[in-house]
């Protein structure tokens, strides 16, 4: 992990909208009026003839999107997590995943770490809303690389995917030859004393943890999630019966998120305990990103006491 170059997912996602843009003329994007927050102003400024800004109208920007999909077109609709899940979920549940139609929206400025701007628009429940949306594929990507190769996926991908990006900045994990395949989780280490499966920007926190722990004689393994559905069972199981404890961690209310979906693949198949650490079951509050991850108890320092009781 390299902790001295930090770039935020959302960054990333503009960056690679560019390239992909240039590789296939199919490829538009839609904006709800935040073109410079999520990025896809780089898009605008390459292709602005397949560029649209709706306004501030994220329900019908998803409408637009179906549209657009229904004419052979791959629609990438960007905006808040807050706005997107929250404000367009009728329009997503019924005009895109209902008829199964090829749309990408990719939801920036998620989870507590939006920071500053508060409860509101710290959008804490969109992976529960969401993958409980039938033909809806989840995803939540941890760094710089894994979103590039992430929206290159998606265009080949047949079918509504909904990818959650951050505000913040992270470390970079991994480096341009890492291996990624859709629905399956990245272990790194082969700790038995535990396993810390983290989606999104918890991944880098995990890993300090692991890190931290080291220097005790404490064996940990990480496994970034994401992808959130299609969930990975066979890495899940392997991981309950080589490791003594497992913990989730997610910037998302333990309900409905990654703790909840991992939770019910242990139980259908080796029902054991899981330590769920997010947000539990409230909502956030304005402050630095850094600050609430600790005050909601899901830092690396948070991380390294759950694996130690």
């Amino acid at each position: 992990m390299n902790i001295e170059k930090k770039i935020a997912t959302r960054q990333s996602f503009g960056e690679a909208l560019v390239e992909l843009g240039k590789e296939n003329t199919q490829v538009v994007v839609l904006t709800a009026d935040l073109a410079g927050a999520t990025k896809t102003n780089l898009f605008a400024k390459e292709f602005p003839n397949r560029f649209i800004n709706v306004g501030i109208a994220e329900q019908n920007m998803m409408g637009i999107a179906a549209g657009l999909a229904s004419c052979g077109k791959i629609p990438f609709a960007s905006t808040f997590a807050m706005f997107a899940a929250g404000r367009a979920y009728e329009q997503i549940r019924n005009s895109i995943a209902y008829p199964n139609l090829n749309v990408k929206i990719c939801a920036t400025h998620a989870g507590i770490t939006v920071g500053e701007d508060g409860a509101t628009h710290q959008m804490l429940e969109d992976l529960s809303l969401m993958r409980t949306i039938p033909n809806m594929t989840v995803m939540c990507t941890s760094d710089d690389t894994q979103t590039k190769w992430a929206i290159k996926e998606m265009a080949k991908y047949n079918g509504p995917v909904y990818l959650r990006l951050a505000r913040v900045a992270t470390p970079v994990i991994y480096d341009e030859n890492q291996s990624f395949s859709i629905g399956k989780m990245i272990q790194i280490g082969e700790g038995t004393d535990a396993t810390l499966f983290a989606t999104g920007v918890m991944v880098p926190e995990a890993l300090k943890a692991q890190e931290v722990l080291k220097q005790e004689g404490i064996d940990v393994r990480v496994v970034d999630v994401h992808t959130i559905k299609p969930i990975d069972k066979e890495m899940i199981l392997k991981c309950a019966k080589e490791t003594k404890k497992l913990i989730s961690i997610e910037d998302h209310n333990i309900i409905g998120g990654l703790g909840s979906a991992i939770s019910e693949v242990l139980t259908e198949n080796i029902p054991c305990q899981l330590i769920r650490m997010g947000i539990q079951d409230s909502f956030g509050r304005s402050g630095k990103a850094e600050d609430l991850l600790k005050y909601y108890q899901i830092d690396c320092q948070a991380i390294c006491k759950a694996v130690r009781q």
